[in-house]
């Protein structure tokens, strides 16, 4: 059966020829990533319970949730935390399976609260899940329809567990990638054995205004490991150049950093924490309302607001489209050099075959125009090959292989 793929030529200018961009990062410490983590990670523990007791994935997702941020008391050189942050996973999931005759019921809450605390563990290094963190879980059986949806295949190909589309573009642009890496740089092991005074909490935003690039960085500070506003001056300093060093490793446009932009100083305000994430007392968060499956938020670029993390990777489209989305479009712009900028749409009905979208769509801005025909035939043949092994994609995303938030 032939697939419904479009490919066509992008009506707008490309994004390094327009006046403005605007680019975000949340860093692994931010809440609303910390929790996409989460309900991804209890997502993947379950299909890896069921794959082993059961010998295959079955319906669950785990996409919603929330962090309550806790309440603290803090200054240079230490302070305490007055009240837990709270997280919440909430979702759908298959609870017990008759086997052999017997009724066998999923360790559910234990399941959830073990990836809940590895993950928490793994992303902040001085947040204690047990003593700091209420972890709580509210994960109940999915609904009949839904459920027979998961279980109907054809030819061993899952049916869409939704509605829903994916959407992907590449290849980055300069401000996209100075965004990008500024956040990987402060939250690498290496900066951080050097600095270890900047906590995981880092957010970018990145605005390109012509040929000026202005970066606001939101860095959360270890209060214990700071004695004084002098040594908070200088890992800001720090901060900042390390910023600019690798900036001009990545463009050559005009590049200006502000680090922790809401300090008083004259008020003695500072962006102090005890953990390393302002989850402890700022801010809250929902799965979600961070990173794209690229890693970015990107307002000036096509994206979808699906939240990736916590869906199941066997038939949930608006996570298996995004990544497919993704994937296409990097494979486009490394094997065909013609095209400078590729746009991907992919959207599908429930109950379809996933290898069977209503439509993938692929919108390209090619240098030569005299080659479209070829580039086409190209790129045509490349989205039909991904559809054809979409189901790989789901042990792309059992062995964190593919980037989700």
């Amino acid at each position: 059966m032939s697939r419904n793929i479009a490919v066509t030529k992008a009506q707008a200018d490309p994004i390094e020829q327009q006046s403005l961009e605007i680019v975000e990062r949340k860093g692994k410490g931010h809440p609303d990533t910390i929790l996409d983590a989460v309900v991804e990670n209890v997502g993947v523990r379950l299909c890896k319970y069921y794959l082993d007791n059961f010998g295959r994935i079955l319906h669950h997702n785990v996409d919603k949730g929330s962090i309550a941020g806790g309440r603290a008391h803090v200054g240079f050189g230490g302070g305490e935390l007055l009240e837990p942050i709270y997280i919440c996973v909430v979702g759908r999931a298959t609870t017990e399976v008759f086997k052999d005759g017997n009724l066998i019921r999923i360790p559910l809450g234990t399941l959830t609260l073990q990836s809940m605390k590895e993950t928490l563990t793994n992303t902040l290094r001085f947040l204690n899940p047990t003593e700091q963190v209420l972890m709580d879980y509210k994960i109940k059986p999915g609904s009949t329809d839904l459920t027979h949806v998961f279980d109907r295949a054809v030819d061993d190909i899952p049916r869409s567990n939704d509605t829903s589309f994916g959407v992907a573009f590449a290849p980055f642009s300069e401000t996209e990638k100075l965004v990008f890496q500024t956040e990987q740089l402060l939250n690498s092991d290496a900066f951080k054995k050097k600095h270890p005074e900047v906590g995981e909490d880092v957010k970018v935003m990145g605005l390109r205004n012509n040929n000026e690039i202005q970066l606001t960085v939101a860095a959360a500070m270890i209060a214990p490991l700071i004695p004084d506003a002098d040594h908070y001056h200088g890992v800001i300093d720090d901060v900042t150049n390390a910023i600019l060093n690798q900036a001009k490793k990545i463009t050559e446009r005009g590049v200006s950093v502000v680090v922790n932009s809401a300090d008083d100083f004259k008020r003695g305000s500072y962006y102090l924490t005890l953990t390393g994430t302002s989850a402890e007392m700022g801010d809250d968060a929902g799965v979600g309302r961070g990173n794209r499956v690229n890693g970015l938020i990107t307002p000036c670029r096509p994206m979808s607001l699906e939240a990736a993390a916590g869906k199941n990777p066997q038939n949930h489209v608006g996570k298996i489209y995004n990544v497919l989305a993704q994937l296409i479009a990097e494979r486009v712009v490394a094997e065909e050099p013609r095209v400078s900028e590729i746009y991907v749409k992919i959207l599908t009905r429930i109950g379809y075959p996933i290898d069977q979208p209503l439509i993938a769509s692929a919108e390209l801005i090619v240098d030569n125009p005299s080659s479209w025909n070829d580039v086409e035939k190209n790129v045509t043949s490349i989205l039909d090959t991904e559809l054809a092994d979409v189901c790989s994609i789901q042990q792309l995303i059992l062995e964190k292989k593919a980037r989700l938030y």
